[in-house]
């Protein structure tokens, strides 16, 4: 009986530091796009689409690499950027839930409190409540 040799590949370094270079290039753009939503420089949270174009890559290419170099999608990295400055001001701040959720686009209180929920498990509301104690 004989025996296959399987070929084996070495992935050139340019690849994977490529893969690294858009990942770390998308993570500093979540930066400042949470930071522009924050400070109201921005009205509407950007998609993979918009970052893609930012990084002159076509948006699947952003997000198989982004499941590649930190298994998450861009939706996911979003999501949990805005639950963690969410909560930030929910601490630190006096703002009304709904004020909160329009500076991270949602246009509805309720969206916002939808989304804090199915995220945190709780609303934001308890969430304050639960944290002030």
């Amino acid at each position: 009986m004989e025996t296959q040799t399987v070929k084996t590949y070495k992935i050139p370094e340019k690849i994977l530091s490529r893969k690294d270079e858009i990942t770390t290039s998308f993570l500093k753009l979540v930066d400042e796009h949470i930071n522009d939503l924050i400070s109201g420089r921005a009205s509407r949270r950007l998609h993979a689409q918009d970052f893609g174009a930012k990084l002159f890559i076509h948006p699947r290419h952003l997000t198989n690499t982004l499941k590649i170099t930190i298994n998450s999608s861009v939706c996911e990295v979003m999501e949990e950027r805005i639950l963690a400055e969410a909560i930030t001001l929910l601490k630190q701040t006096t703002l009304s839930i709904a004020e909160i959720g329009q500076k991270f686009g949602y246009e509805e209180p309720t969206n916002f409190t939808k989304f804090f929920k199915g995220m945190a498990g709780i609303t934001p509301l308890q969430y304050r409540k639960k944290s002030l104690v």
